[in-house]
């Protein structure tokens, strides 16, 4: 497995990290040349971003990862024993699953707030995964993809360990708020500070608490502010960990995606822990769809990383894309849409249409590439700028200057054989 992991990874960083030349740009309408992996996923409105309150609160360096050691190499040369998992004060024997309680924080009146933490301690060495879910406290999807991943595990067939947090902001959770009380993002405050705001204390006690015991991570979120997301990895495919997690999901689309300063993800990275994100559907709904593609999209990448055997049946493999851009509304009004998540389209098709609900002026929104709707506004009131839809942009990835990697007609650069 070894051989083949750094063989993919390899390839992929080619295409994906390699030095980019002329012909290594995709073009922008107006025929500029841009960076391949330029990262144009950010929107303030979508991700609601507090970098800048933040930054403050990120005045203490990230330890390094204690596991030093590359996640190919985690995967492949674990022997001997199984060792005591030893977390949130507890110890937990090889062979055992226990739910274990987190508590960051108080709440006004001095209560302390807790949220379960599901641990599974393998029979057999290997690798530490870890799963979070809710730092967001209305994204419910990754909450039941935690859930049913972790409940679904056998200690007795299972080498390493597996980490779970359903809940990370209780607190929103309760509220059904995407923010904590004070308002501020918890997704913008890792890997906190113990003297910091509230989020970064919080930030901090999960960061010290749970993520630096982990080999990689995957951090589960959903779209915002009435937004959903055509189940997708969001990763930084220069870093060859991460790509190496990336590999183990099966059929999913990718992102490439480098992490906001003060996300959990981004944190990690920077702790050398592997992260990637998933998105997967909206906000304050469970959607069961997108809640069983995750669930087997995980399942797949504890396969792959020699966790657990199971077998995951995938259908054709789905694109990496490394170009994205919002397409935002003009005018306020109605939004219609007249297109669905997945759904293929050339530059310039109908995505839907904006209505003044008083004067019944009517607006359109056009596609300015090709490409695929990877994130969209579900139907709703929207007010000028608000970004409507997602377009994964098409476009051809080269290994070098004279052979374009494979793609698919109507979908994103993706490199062959790299997302089965």
């Amino acid at each position: 497995m070894r051989g083949i992991l750094q063989a993919l990874a390899l390839a992929w960083l080619l295409a994906a990290a390699g030095s980019v030349s002329a012909s290594e740009t995709a073009v922008e309408p107006s025929g500029s040349g841009v960076d391949l992996l330029q990262d144009t996923t950010g929107d303030e409105d979508a991700r609601s971003s507090e970098t800048s309150a933040a930054a403050e609160e990120l005045v203490e360096p990230v330890a390094a990862n204690p596991h030093d050691v590359p996640l190919a190499d985690a995967v492949t040369t674990a022997e001997g024993q199984a060792e005591i998992l030893t977390l949130l004060g507890v110890e937990l024997q090889p062979g055992s699953a226990q739910r274990l309680s987190w508590s960051a924080t108080e709440l006004f009146e001095g209560v302390p707030v807790s949220t379960p933490v599901l641990a599974v301690n393998g029979v057999k060495p290997g690798p530490t995964l870890c799963l979070t879910a809710a730092v967001h406290g209305d994204e419910l999807n990754g909450i039941e993809i935690v859930r049913r991943v972790l409940h679904d595990i056998d200690p007795d067939k299972l080498s390493g360990r597996v980490i779970g947090v359903p809940i990370v902001n209780v607190q929103g959770f309760r509220r059904g708020s995407r923010y904590l009380p004070d308002r501020r993002d918890l997704n913008r405050y890792f890997p906190g500070n113990p003297n910091g705001s509230a989020a970064a204390r919080i930030a901090h006690a999960l960061f010290t608490d749970v993520i630096a015991h982990c080999d990689a991570l995957v951090d589960l979120h959903t779209g915002s502010f009435e937004r959903a997301n055509l189940p997708q990895i969001r990763a930084d495919l220069r870093n060859p960990d991460v790509v190496t997690l990336t590999l183990g999901f099966g059929s999913m689309v990718v992102l490439h995606s480098k992490p906001t300063v003060g996300t959990l993800r981004y944190a990690a990275t920077k702790a050398g822990i592997p992260a990637v994100t998933v998105e997967a559907g909206g906000p304050s709904q469970l959607e069961l769809t997108e809640v069983k593609h995750g669930v087997k999209g995980i399942d797949t990448l504890l396969t792959t990383l020699g966790m657990v055997r199971k077998v995951r049946l995938w259908g054709e493999p789905e694109p990496v894309y490394y170009r994205s851009s919002w397409v935002r509304a003009d005018n306020g009004g109605i939004l219609l849409a007249d297109v669905s998540l997945g759904s293929s389209v050339r530059k310039g098709d109908l995505l839907g249409t904006i209505t003044d609900p008083m004067s019944n002026a009517r607006t359109e929104l056009r596609s300015p590439y090709d490409g695929r709707i990877i994130g969209m506004a579900r139907n709703q009131v929207v007010m000028p700028g608000f970004a409507a839809f997602h377009v994964g942009i098409q476009a051809d990835v080269v290994v070098d200057d004279s052979e374009p990697v494979a793609q698919k007609p109507g979908t994103g650069g993706y490199v062959d054989g790299m997302s089965e």
